[in-house]
């Protein structure tokens, strides 16, 4: 009988870099919010990939960037905290931005928090740069740290995503499968959902406002023709952005609805009827629930 192996991995790098994107790419399947906005994955979303005997289990982390709000220190403390959980950890660096000011703080931070765990380091978005950048870049940061192994990638494009997934797999430890076979996600579906909606706000408004607003799924209900009822609740901190969201004669809520809900009928499969409620709540920013719902932990967002 073959041995199977199992484990986590996180991707973790500053905002933006590819790592919902390689996410996406690994386990064949959308399950990370995906937009051109930073810091837009709050949760550590996990999805589930097969490599021949091996299963691995990806830790999304958010972004790691110099925190300013309880939600963005409640987002860093995700993603080291994401990190701290997996057996390997994948530094994503993106290769037409080099060795930022905030790729050196997240280097020196491994040194401290990588505890003897391999460390690989993942080159992306190559497209946008010539070889011999990427032998410099690849020297400046092997230099910084000892990465266990290199590898160069688009995560958009699929470059060099197999070989990185097959070396995952060949490291992870032996033992029993952490999931079912066919599941690709831990999230509940209600989470999953209320990501699909904020993806699609995200992209509608391109303002500052997406950081100022969150999703909530209230109630799912399986109807009896297969299809299901999803109401949504959408959080936002000012009756001006209230107004903001529903555009000029409710047109602007009505496309993103329209859109989300083209999406989770693809994701799940069947008919979805989804309602879209907009709710002020100006200290949502503050309300520990708010953070349980996006799988944060609120006291992580203390000074």
């Amino acid at each position: 009988m073959t041995e199977t192996r199992a484990g986590f991995v996180a991707l973790i790098g500053e905002p933006n870099a590819g790592k919902s994107t390689l996410l996406n790419r690994m386990v064949g399947a959308k399950v990370s919010i995906v937009t051109h906005k930073v810091q837009t994955t709050r949760a550590r979303i996990r999805g589930v990939a097969i490599e021949g005997d091996t299963q691995l289990v990806f830790v999304d982390t958010p972004g790691l960037f110099a925190p300013r709000r309880r939600l963005d220190r409640a987002m860093v403390a995700a993603a080291w905290s994401g990190a701290a959980d997996a057996d390997i950890v994948v530094l994503l660096v993106e290769a037409h931005r080099g060795v930022t000011a905030g790729v050196k703080v997240i280097l020196e931070a491994l040194n401290e928090r990588a505890g003897g765990r391999p460390v690989a380091l993942a080159i992306n978005k190559i497209d946008k740069v010539k070889a011999d950048r990427l032998l410099v870049l690849t020297k400046e940061l092997n230099d910084l740290y000892d990465f266990t192994e290199t590898f160069m990638i688009s995560a958009e494009k699929g470059h060099g995503v197999d070989t990185l997934r097959k070396w995952l797999a060949a490291e992870l430890p032996k033992g029993p499968w952490l999931y079912p076979e066919d599941q690709i996600a831990d999230l509940p579906l209600r989470m999953i959902a209320a990501e699909i909606t904020r993806e699609k706000l995200t992209l509608r408004l391109h303002q500052e406002l997406p950081y100022q607003l969150t999703v909530e799924t209230e109630n799912w209900e399986d109807r009896k023709d297969g299809s299901v009822k999803i109401d949504q609740l959408i959080y936002v901190m000012r009756d001006g952005h209230k107004g903001i969201l529903l555009g000029h004669k409710g047109e602007t809520i009505k496309g993103v609805g329209k859109a989300a809900r083209e999406e989770l009928e693809e994701f799940l499969g069947r008919k979805v009827h989804l309602f879209l409620q907009v709710k002020v709540r100006p200290n949502w920013l503050n309300e520990a629930e708010r953070y349980s719902e996006m799988g944060l932990n609120f006291k992580d967002g203390n000074k």
